[in-house]
């Protein structure tokens, strides 16, 4: 063994995470019976606790019929009331703020309709450009409904020339400006791993008059959220990425208390209307103030029981917590990175400074290698799964639930072997 592995190892005695909570891949072959994965900021391990219980609400159906809705050890009909306190405690919101429901982007346009209101003077959308696609997607296609050209209405901003990520001071610079109606910022930008200053953005784009949303796909569970007291106007994130709860899972929305029983634009379905009266079958809505009003659909049952079990998690070991270790488990992969990027076309594009970054290193490559060669390089050749964003990018996420120094030894090791050495 050598030192550094050596050094890895002591470092996992010392500050173990919980990786036995989880059902980690196993590797195909090699020296190592598992792999190390590095690909939780796109799709998170699966909680051993998972199976069991998604089994029980499953044998619910089995036995109780359509009587689950009442009878169920967790009663269907209120189900979604089981999720809400801890995703609240997670993003720092009130309960009533919060909801988890659809999917990301379907919140978001659900969010939209009420919170993108454009006039003939303020009509601009500000995103930025490296925003994940999904989201370039959804503004482009709110501007056109609302009968405005999308080329004209969204604003993406680009770093600097030279850098690879945003500057808080040049994002409030833009949208400070009267034209702007919307703020759509990622929290952490999936490509490079910054996080953005939500607070200072939040504040200098209300006080301008604008509307300040926020998508948390990269930062709910990954970084401490405080978004009541941010004054964020809405947000909304998936379950899929930190929260690990599967595949395509549901996802979350906040809608801040101030805007709760306003008279706003909402599209609205039978989970929209106050519980005490959804079975009066009445034609009219009575939505209550809460976030639960922008529900529309009742919910997925199934796909809500791994939410609640990953939630649980989290209220168990603590967001805070899991920042701290983050940070040193990030710090050391940039340490070992470190001793690479000299000699190798690597580049890390993901800030140095920890507090403006979350649980990923984004490497940028140069020369003739494509990202997603080097990523089935990784996995096939040293049981390392990282996330290839073509061309050039190859993202690393050291989750610190249940990743390891020895993973991150591990990964140093595969790229110094897979990356030649420049001439």
């Amino acid at each position: 063994m050598s030192s550094g592995e050596a050094e890895a190892k002591a470092l996992d005695a010392a500050d173990p995470g919980h990786r036995e909570l989880f059902d980690v891949p196993p590797a195909e072959g090699g020296r190592y019976p598992e792999v190390a994965y590095f690909a939780g900021n796109s799709l998170g391990l699966r909680p051993k606790a998972t199976r069991a219980e998604l089994l029980e609400d499953l044998d619910a159906w089995a036995t109780l019929g359509v009587e689950g809705h009442l009878d169920a050890a967790r009663p269907w009909l209120p189900y979604h009331s089981l999720l809400t306190e801890p995703a609240a405690r997670l993003v720092g919101a009130l309960p009533s703020e919060t909801v988890v429901m659809n999917s990301l982007t379907v919140n978001l346009h659900l969010l939209m309709v009420s919170f993108y209101r454009p006039s003939a003077d303020r009509f601009k959308i500000v995103i930025e450009d490296s925003a994940f696609p999904s989201d370039s997607y959804a503004v482009r296609s709110q501007a056109r409904f609302h009968g405005y050209s999308p080329d004209e209405a969204i604003v993406r901003l680009a770093p600097r020339p030279g850098e690879s990520v945003l500057r808080t001071e040049d994002v409030v610079e833009r949208i400070s400006g009267s034209d702007v109606a919307l703020v759509l910022l990622g929290g952490v930008n999936y490509l490079t791993g910054e996080l953005m200053d939500i607070p200072g953005i939040t504040a200098a784009g209300r006080a301008a008059g604008a509307i300040v949303g926020w998508d948390l796909a990269h930062a709910a569970g990954n970084v401490p959220l405080s978004l009541h007291d941010w004054d964020v106007d809405f947000a909304a994130w998936c379950s899929y990425k930190y929260l690990n709860s599967g595949p395509g899972s549901l996802a979350g929305a906040f809608v801040h208390e101030r805007h709760l029983g306003a008279s706003l634009q909402r599209f609205e379905g039978w989970w929209s209307t106050e519980q005490g009266s959804r079975f009066e079958m009445a034609p009219e809505s009575r939505p209550p103030a809460t976030a639960d009003a922008w529900q529309v659909s009742n919910p997925p049952i199934f796909a809500m029981s791994p939410v609640r079990t990953s939630l649980e998690l989290f209220d168990k070991v603590g967001i805070a917590v899991l920042r701290e270790r983050s940070l040193r488990l990030t710090a050391y992969l940039e340490r070992l990175l470190a001793d690479l990027t000299p000699s190798r076309p690597l580049q890390v594009i993901t800030p140095s400074d920890p507090s403006r970054r979350g649980a990923q290193l984004s490497l940028r490559i140069s020369g003739s290698l494509r990202a997603g060669e080097l990523a089935k390089t990784l996995r096939f050749e040293h049981g390392v799964i990282a996330d290839a964003r073509e061309p050039d990018v190859l993202r690393l996420a050291p989750v610190p639930l249940y990743s390891q120094y020895h993973d991150c030894w591990r990964a140093a090791e595969a790229l110094a072997q897979a990356v030649p050495e420049s001439a």
